[in-house]
């Protein structure tokens, strides 16, 4: 495996990892553990923060005139970190909500 693929199952990885964590928070949130759910956002931004290295470094890479192919499973790749971003930021949201009326 070359040193693009290990990079894009990287991605694949911490953008899912980053994903559960975020979905775990909003679950914990739901069932009102705001501790839990507060660490759990925090891991999903720690998985996350990997996954913007990496790409960063792709993207530097790029710049450096390092061009690469787009494989199918770079966009995928791509596509799952953008979604785990999303989702992440919504359950930061989630969680504020849960937390804002359980404190009514």
């Amino acid at each position: 495996m070359g040193d693009q693929e290990q990079i894009v199952f990287q991605l694949i990885l911490f953008g899912g990892n980053g994903r559960s964590a975020a979905l775990e928070a909003v679950a914990a949130a739901k069932q009102g553990d705001f501790k839990i759910a507060r660490e759990k956002l925090q891991k999903a931004a720690d998985e996350l923060n990997e996954a913007h290295k990496l790409q960063s470094s792709l993207i530097q890479a790029e710049v450096r005139g390092e061009n690469s192919p787009v494989s199918l499973l770079m966009v995928h790749a791509q596509d799952h970190l953008m979604n785990a971003l999303t989702i992440k930021e919504l359950a930061a949201e989630f969680v504020d909500l849960y937390e804002t009326l359980n404190n009514r």
